[in-house]
């Protein structure tokens, strides 16, 4: 069970409840990632953990990659100021080979923010007000057969609070000796039963150094805006938003990039008078990335239309089905060198990507229950794929929860994969796969959930990972250029994740994360090892976190997060240990101060591979909040 403290907005609100909503009562907090429909988490057979919004607030974070650090299913890893690569259970990829972490689905109030290009995520571009996050929800494990391929090894999806919640203005200024911010946001009434929010926020961040000291040249800035509206008409509830944004990130010693973009979505949510329930989900969303001085670029369009439907059948079956369809419309301008190119032939196309999707929870007997869904999708490269997931969920006693799951996830292929042309010195060097298969996943897992006492918790969840057609490196005769994608890599990983909440006292809780993986991956026979298996990923075989929380007084809180990492094993990357500190005081009901102390022990450090890894800096950030 996602261990945490009250999920209440504000933080003058957060320290008048810690301690007064129990553990027990964290666990009947409703998520809905992984069944499409709301559910206990303490009934939610898999292993997902749930960030609420005070620890979010308590913790200091400013980006979404340092909110995820606070789960203990996720690896985090910082690159630069504006780069980072998350994963859950492997595969972070290996940037020396041209392979990229794409095994995760992070969707933002429903909107999936994975680029179809490569089927990763490009974090600079993703960005929430804290305040504004009810909830984020992570799975890790696939969940392909309600959320679709790239869902492979794990779902975040990231839960905005209604406008509502968000009411008066709010004045947020900060900054240290790494982070300069500002955000301003107001909320209100447009009518008995609508309300709103504006936002606009920007933040600039100074660079790294390199691992020889020397200045990365890699500091951004980058400034958002955008709205929400929430209409309740009777018993229906609709939902408009969007965000812009625009950025400029250095590039060391070449030409700044550029990003910018933007998002529209509207939702409705419509009971029925059987009970049951219908949502209709549309959005658009437009990335663009470009070079300053005119060199490489590209635009990416989205258009997405989905329709949800729940119904119960018999008082035992719990249904949830839908449709959806994606249309992706890119268009890509190869960076040109004397020495390097990259582009994609074609250098333009529009993807479709259509599914079809039903589950079904069979209530077996009154602590028994078995889900079995399918999802099929039509992929532009690969046709219809199948999606299969069989779970099954036991509870011998209220507080107790024992479940099993079997399914199959794929990763889809990409432009990447198929139509990429890279030269160096006017030769091909990698060269995209006309015919490259989907990257195939069956995953078993095991998982235990326990509140073993009043004020402590235990979640522990066992798994085997199973993967097929996993990308690799093929050259040429005698390994020589031009190489080519292919499909020549398979292997297993297996693990353990486990975290507890313990509720010391009234004022004090402690949360525990583990997570031990082990990495078994080899080539199939006759496939060259080009690269090796490290071009799969350079992931840690077990890494801990321990969060201290704690009220001293009515108006002080401190907060600390320690985590520890292990080795990199290829390329090496030492193990680390790193801890952050915060001391939150509300000085009026208004006014509030909050001092952070990041990354403490060590002035520098190392977390992903060199290149392109910069040092991660000890930083301290000032943070302070007017509400009016």
């Amino acid at each position: 069970m996602a261990a945490g403290l009250p999920s209440r907005s504000g933080f003058a609100q957060s320290l008048e409840t810690l301690g007064q909503m129990s553990i027990e009562e964290l666990g009947n907090v409703e998520i809905t990632s992984v069944s499409k429909r709301p559910e206990a988490l303490a009934d939610a057979p898999a292993a997902v953990y749930v960030l609420d919004h005070d620890q979010i607030m308590r913790s200091g974070a400013t980006s979404i990659p340092e909110m995820l650090r606070l789960v203990p299913n996720l690896q985090v890893a910082q690159i630069s100021p504006s780069s980072y690569v998350v994963t859950a259970r492997g595969f972070s990829g290996n940037y020396a080979d041209q392979s990229f972490s794409n095994k995760i689905l992070v969707l933002i109030d429903g909107r999936s923010v994975y680029t179809p290009l490569y089927s990763g995520v490009y974090w600079d571009a993703q960005d929430v007000l804290p305040d504004d996050i009810d909830r984020i929800e992570v799975i890790s494990g696939p969940g392909a057969t309600l959320w679709g391929a790239n869902a492979v090894n794990g779902v975040i999806n990231i839960i905005t609070r209604n406008s509502s919640a968000t009411e008066g203005g709010l004045l947020e200024i900060g900054g240290g000796n790494q982070e300069m911010s500002t955000a301003l946001r107001y909320g209100g009434q447009l009518s008995d039963d609508a309300s709103y929010r504006v936002y606009a926020k920007a933040f600039s961040m100074a660079p790294f150094d390199t691992p020889g000291s020397g200045n990365a040249h890699d500091g951004w800035s980058k400034p958002q805006g955008g709205f929400r509206v929430d209409w309740k008409p009777d018993s229906d509830l609709v939902t408009f938003q969007g965000d812009m944004y625009t950025g400029a990130e250095e590039e060391g010693q070449n030409p700044d990039q550029l990003i910018s973009g933007g998002n529209l979505e509207a939702r409705w949510n419509h009971p029925l008078d059987d009970g049951s329930n219908l949502q209709l989900l549309a959005y658009y969303d437009q990335t663009r990335r470009s070079s300053s001085e005119g060199g490489g670029s590209f635009v990416l369009r989205t258009y997405d239309l989905e329709l949800e439907h729940s119904f119960t059948v018999a008082d035992w079956n719990k249904i949830v089905w839908g449709v959806g369809e994606r249309v992706n419309a890119y268009r890509i301008a190869g960076a040109y060198s004397p020495e390097n190119s990259l582009v994609f032939e074609p250098a333009e196309r529009t993807l479709n990507l259509a599914n079809l999707f039903i589950e079904d929870a069979m209530t077996l007997a009154s602590r028994l229950q078995l889900t079995a869904g399918l999802k099929l999708e039509d992929d532009p490269y690969s046709g219809v794929a199948p999606m299969p997931s069989l779970r099954v969920s036991w509870k011998p006693f209220d507080e107790m929860l024992l479940w099993a799951a079997a399914s199959r996830a794929i990763r889809a292929p990409t432009p990447f994969d198929v139509d990429v042309v890279e030269t160096f010195w006017g030769s091909p060097y990698i060269l995209g796969k006309p015919n490259f298969h989907p990257e195939d996943l069956d995953a078993f897992e095991l998982g235990y959930r326990q509140q073993i006492m009043s004020g402590l918790s235990l979640s522990l969840s066992g798994f085997e990972n199973v993967y097929d057609d996993l990308r690799n490196i093929v050259g040429g005769p005698g390994g020589s250029p031009p190489y080519r994608w292919g499909n020549g890599m398979r292997g297993d990983v297996y693990g353990v994740e486990a975290w507890a909440a313990w509720q010391v006292t009234g004022w004090w809780q402690l949360n525990a994360g583990l997570t031990v993986q082990h990495e078994a991956l080899g080539f199939k026979q006759g496939a060259r090892t080009l690269a090796g298996i490290a071009q799969a990923g350079d992931d840690p075989h077990h890494q801990a976190s321990l969060r201290s929380s704690m009220n001293l007084g009515q108006d002080l809180t401190v907060d600390a997060d320690l985590r520890y990492v292990g080795v990199l094993p290829d390329p090496k990357v030492p193990d680390y240990a790193e801890l952050n500190l915060r001391f939150g005081w509300k000085i009026t009901d208004r006014i509030e101060l909050a001092v952070s102390g990041l990354n403490l022990l060590h002035d520098k450090h190392l977390e992903y591979t060199d290149p392109p890894s910069d040092l991660v800096k000890r930083s301290f950030f000032i943070d302070t909040r007017w509400k009016f």
